[in-house]
């Protein structure tokens, strides 16, 4: 029965979902409840497939592969291996923590909590799908709960935000598709079954026209610069708990997808545009640790470093070495524990102060110690400081990068210099000093601590035992990049 666990944790939440739907809208808490049930059922099974996986072994793992659309050769093709394990316990792990984060909201409550899980299955689906067209049904569902939950729950300009990510992110879709198709029709085997297409013998310039396609789609989603301007946007507005599932599992999206489908479908059409890939990646670092230095509003300067850090992600995919993908996804796993307790901190100092104006904040250490500390130990892992999670990550990308090129990890390896000037700086800026109001801010609450202690000891935890994760993630990757090397010529 455990080949069922990956069906079972993509559809739960779908499950609850309709079972918010029959709850009155007056009965607040009996919707709450349930929703915080049915994440932390799929938290639970997340955690059993961990234990569950044989890291030993690697690859793909509790397969299951059944007819679906027959007459176009989609099949119902769902598995995991050590590249999507770590990102569907994240997945999970944050949408559990999101539900406790948005327990105060009280606006249409039903729509709310159902649009969460609704993100759910489409987030766990994309990372467990190895046909196509479900792959592609898992990525579309994703845009219809964020469109809603940043354009109903969002800021001042929701609806302009909202529209933006939905527009970006839908024309990067399309193109993908046309992608997909270009392999479908050239292959002769007129399946979606990704490991099939991979084998296939599809001409080159077919597959490079075709990763072209799925390069935009991709793009869009991390986002790598020039791609990248919806997420500000997207990021300043949304609620805080929907920025975190954002930075957290929407933009890891893109990435994984560049492994699972560049690496590991289209090789050669990948191999064709890996200098554009790494040299957009490094100037996402760069570009995106610059923008998060002049920033005045707090939530936009951790949605620049968010670019930042993707970039340096991208750059680990590009280098298509074993070490440079394996400090990727485990850097992937890192971000998106360290940027999601940067918004969630954030969203904690916005509550009690009313502005994310850096400029009017101050003395939070003063203050608000508990919550000023964290942010503190969160800035000092997101860039990078060893013994926490950021740091290994990053640190086996630019091997990975140096390999390939020694100028781009040198100019990547600039970035962590940039990013440590910004967050000390910001530092410096909103917890040293005086607190500029004579109004005292209440500090942590219990049930704060609460969703963000998980994510505090995971911090420690990936720093000092990064092999905690390395020993799921290396066997899939080597043995990825060791056909890689004879598919691609490499």
């Amino acid at each position: 029965m455990i080949k069922w666990l990956p069906t079972a944790l993509t559809f739960i939440p779908l499950l609850f979902m309709f079972g918010v739907i029959f709850i009155p809208n007056d009965k607040q808490l009996a919707i709450k409840i349930t929703t915080l049930v049915g994440t932390g059922l799929v938290l639970l099974g997340a955690i059993y497939m961990v234990a569950a996986y044989d890291f030993a072994r690697g690859g793909f793992q509790m397969a299951v592969k059944l007819p679906w659309i027959s007459a176009i050769g989609a099949n119902y093709n769902m598995a995991v291996d050590g590249i999507s394990v770590p990102v569907i316990f994240l997945a999970a792990l944050l949408t559990f923590i999101c539900v406790i984060a948005s327990w105060k909201i009280d606006y249409r409550i039903k729509e709310y909590m159902g649009f969460m899980l609704f993100l759910e299955v489409g987030s766990i689906g994309v990372f467990m799908a190895l046909d196509f067209i479900l792959f592609y049904v898992f990525w579309e569902i994703v845009l219809i709960p964020m469109y809603f939950l940043i354009g109903i729950w969002g800021g001042p300009r929701k609806e302009y935000a909202a529209i933006k990510f939905f527009l970006y992110t839908f024309v990067g879709s399309v193109f993908m598709l046309l992608g997909i198709l270009a392999l479908y029709f050239y292959s002769g085997m007129h399946t979606f079954d990704m490991m099939a297409l991979a084998k296939a013998h599809i001409p080159t310039l077919v597959m490079k026209l075709a990763f072209l396609g799925m390069f935009l789609g991709f793009a869009v989603k991390v986002p790598i610069v020039p791609f990248h301007t919806w997420l500000p946007d997207a990021h300043v507005e949304a609620p805080t708990a929907v920025s975190v599932l954002l930075a957290g599992v929407l933009l890891k999206m893109g990435s994984y997808a560049f492994i699972r489908i560049g690496l590991g479908v289209v090789p050669i059409g990948m191999k064709a545009f890996v200098w554009l890939i790494a040299l957009l990646g490094v100037i996402s670092i760069i570009y995106g640790a610059l923008c998060a230095m002049v920033q005045k509003d707090l939530k936009k300067l951790v949605a620049y470093s968010s670019v930042s850090h993707m970039g340096y992600i991208m750059l680990g995919i590009a280098s298509m070495t074993a070490i440079g993908v394996s400090g990727a996804v485990l850097q992937m796993f890192s971000h998106g524990v360290i940027t999601g307790m940067l918004f969630l901190t954030v969203g904690v100092i916005y509550e009690r102060s009313h502005t994310r104006e850096i400029e009017k904040l101050g003395g939070i250490l003063v203050s608000m110690s508990l919550i000023g500390g964290i942010w503190v130990y969160i800035s000092l892992a997101s860039f990078g400081l060893p013994s926490l999670a950021g740091f290994v990550g990053e640190f086996l990308i630019i091997i990975g990068a140096f390999k390939f090129s020694h100028i781009l990890a040198g100019v990547a390896a600039l970035g962590i210099i940039l990013t440590a000037g910004y967050l000390l700086w910001t530092i410096q800026r909103i917890c040293l000093g005086e607190p500029k109001t004579a109004e005292p801010w209440a500090d942590a609450s219990p049930r704060e601590l609460a969703y963000m202690m998980p994510l505090l000891v995971l911090i420690v935890v990936i720093g000092f035992f990064p092999g905690v994760v390395l020993r799921v993630i290396e066997p899939t990757t080597g043995a990825l990049m060791a056909t890689v090397a004879k598919i691609g010529g490499l």
